[in-house]
């Protein structure tokens, strides 16, 4: 995931302009962009088998019964889409105040009611008339307030802009009007980028979704067991439903993401899988998040995939406060348009957790590189053993088939026995005394056999010594001695010049003193 700070410009509007530097603000008619709060995390974690938790009501995936609150599962509203595990620690029924565990979407759907903690997700709501109130009152302590009634307005309106830009303090404008609070989701604040997050692949048939639990991972890990019994009699203990765990995963500041689904057995034999809307619903449902609440659960979210018309919907409307300008160069530098989406971000605390996320990742990379490497060197062990096991295999075979040979030999020898020789074999034993006699001859075969051999003897001895003397540079390595070379002879040139001059002063001290001539009688010197 990377970074796009692109600039943070914002489109004036002619109403109310004004530019400092090279930054342009304005008002907008949308408001302020806000992250929604996360969700406040659990107290102590008391165990996963201890917690006392809230019966649910009895029900069935496959006929969920219409009750007051819904059914268990039987709430056909979907709240959020969830985007996948790698920055922040987002809600699902919002854009999260993280860019990490996911970042939740508020539902597309037609039959859901869309809760959004601190505005719509990428939507432009309609505006009241105290949003309307809102912005005027900014546009004033930014342009013209009335505060003092002379010149001193004049200054404290660019101290406003400078509020504004940060996002923080109060705009002073008028005795009769309260000020405005700045935020860092004001239209005017700088300190706004955009970076990307990765889209999930999940389909809502898999069934995903992610608990995070304000707990080290050890200790989750630890008490798995007792989390799945904790989860299954939040579900209403239904021996029809199986709870399981498809992932556990370490986040920052001590907190752990655990990824479960939950399977469904009907009577007749088959099982399904919950759908990830649907166990999600339930999940928020306010009974059963206290539950989770007790179980440490800060966070959860639905892992499901974006269609097309969803993205492009997200694509289309940039975030409120967000300069157009900015998100359209946000969707040009996507490195992946396929994988990612462009997601903003505002202040220095979500570029801080995004950072830390990252870290993490980056340790996780780290950790699972040394543990390839860990196996890498175990199979060029195993491959070094086994090579010297061939080896030795080959060896004890060609023994055995010397071996195996000479029997056969001293077989034959025993079966002619007693019979004279025969024509063939007389004529064999002839060429064979030819070849003897070939071979030992001193300018024959012999002889160049042995000479052949001395020379082999010379050369491996001296390709063993230039073998030992030879060694290779890597082109990347011999680049980065030389340069280090050359900053080394910089260094001595600098050094060298430095001596130059100090020889020169001291020269010119030494002339100094030279010329200075003492006088006895008086005891000054000139």
């Amino acid at each position: 995931s990377g970074f796009n700070f692109g600039g943070f410009g914002l489109t004036a509007n002619p109403a109310v302009n004004f530019n400092i530097g090279n930054f342009g603000v304005s008002t907008t008619s949308t408001p302020p962009f806000n992250f929604g709060n996360s969700l406040a995390s659990a107290g102590a974690f008391g165990g996963f088998g201890t917690t006392t938790t809230t019966a649910a009501p009895a029900f069935s995936f496959s006929a969920p019964t219409n009750t007051g609150t819904g059914g268990l599962f039987g709430a056909t509203q979907n709240k959020g889409f969830a985007f996948g595990s790698s920055f922040g620690t987002g809600t699902g029924t919002g854009l999260g105040s993280g860019l990490g565990t996911g970042l939740g979407f508020g539902g597309f759907g037609t039959q859901q009611q869309q809760t959004t903690l601190g505005g719509g997700l990428f939507s432009q709501p309609a505006q009241t008339p105290a949003q309307s109130n809102q912005l005027i009152n900014t546009a004033s302590a930014l342009s013209a307030p009335t505060l003092l009634g002379d010149e001193r307005d004049a200054i404290l309106a660019k101290w406003n802009q400078l509020q504004a830009f940060w996002g923080t303090g109060k705009g002073y404008f008028n005795n009769n009007i309260a000020p405005v609070e700045f935020t860092q989701e004001n239209p005017f604040c700088r300190f706004k980028a955009v970076g990307y997050s990765l889209m999930p692949n999940n389909k809502d048939e898999d069934g995903l979704v992610v608990l995070v639990f304000n707990r080290k991972e050890t200790d989750v890990r630890s008490q798995q067991q007792q989390l799945v019994e904790s989860l299954h009699k939040i579900l209403g203990g239904n021996q029809t439903l199986t709870v399981n765990v498809e992932g556990v995963k370490t986040m920052p500041d001590d907190q752990t993401e655990v990824i479960i689904y939950v399977v469904e057995r009907s009577p007749n034999g088959t099982s399904r899988r919950v759908p990830a809307t649907t166990l999600y619903a339930h999940f928020e449902q306010a009974n059963i998040k206290s539950s989770l609440q007790q179980l440490g659960v800060t966070l959860s979210m639905a892992r499901t995939e974006l269609s097309p018309a969803q993205v492009k919907q997200l694509l289309q409307n940039p975030p409120a406060g967000v300069d157009p300008i900015i998100w359209e160069q946000a969707k040009v530098d996507n490195p992946d348009p396929d994988k990612l989406i462009p997601v903003p971000m505002v202040g220095f605390k979500e570029l801080l957790r995004r950072l830390k996320v990252q870290d993490q990742m980056t340790k996780q990379h780290q950790t699972r590189l040394d543990i390839i490497s860990e196996d890498i060197s175990e199979l060029q062990k195993n491959q070094t053993t086994t090579m010297a096991k061939i080896a030795q295999y080959k060896r004890k075979l060609m023994a055995l088939s010397h071996r195996t040979l000479q029997v056969l030999i001293k077989q034959e020898i025993q079966r002619k026995s007693g019979y004279a020789i025969q024509a063939d074999e007389e004529q064999l034993r002839v060429q064979l005394d030819t070849i003897q006699c070939e071979l030992n001859a001193p300018t024959q075969f012999k002889g160049r056999l042995n000479e052949l051999m001395s020379q082999i003897r010379m050369q491996n001895h001296f390709g063993a010594v230039r073998a030992e003397e030879r060694y290779y540079i890597d082109a990347d390595l011999l680049r980065e001695i030389k340069q280090h070379l050359k900053q080394q002879q910089e260094g001595l040139s600098h050094l060298i010049s430095i001596i130059k001059d100090d020889l020169e002063d001291i020269k010119i001290v030494e002339h100094g003193l030279n010329e200075s001539i003492p006088i006895r009688g008086g005891g000054v010197f000139s």
